[in-house]
């Protein structure tokens, strides 16, 4: 992991500089840490299978299968996809709603846990539905 030696007092803009010389590796793993720490701030008696749903549940969907998704989308609307993309772009779909889907699966079991109710604990977590749902 890369380190950093900070002997005065640092200003959020300079702690996101800092941050952003990490490498994709360890810029995950402390944005997790930083996930981690947001959530117990905000419920400090939070379980460890709170804490696990939560990570996964921000886990999202990979930037380079959301960013290609993305591309083959814009592509499709200008009526210039390959049968090649056509295929691609069906695949990619595919996995985006695999993973989303297991992503409100998690949303499920947390408001399960809390006893609450789905709608009531995106709303207290800031997720937002879809616009396309």
């Amino acid at each position: 992991m890369t380190t950093f030696r900070i002997e005065a007092q640092v200003s959020s803009d300079e702690l996101l500089r800092a941050v952003s010389q990490l490498n994709l590796p360890d810029l995950e793993r402390f944005v997790t840490d930083v996930i981690t720490l947001q959530a117990q701030r905000k419920a400090p008696s939070i379980t460890q299978s709170e804490a696990e749903l939560l990570l996964k549940i921000n886990q999202g969907i990979p930037d380079t299968l959301r960013e290609r998704y993305d591309d083959l989308i814009l592509r499709r609307k200008q009526e210039a996809l390959t049968p090649a993309e056509q295929i691609e772009i069906l695949r990619l779909g595919e996995q985006v709603e695999k993973l989303e889907t297991q992503r409100i699966e998690y949303l499920a079991e947390l408001a399960r846990f809390r006893k609450v109710t789905l709608v009531g604990l995106m709303k207290n977590l800031g997720i937002r539905t879809p616009t396309y749902a």
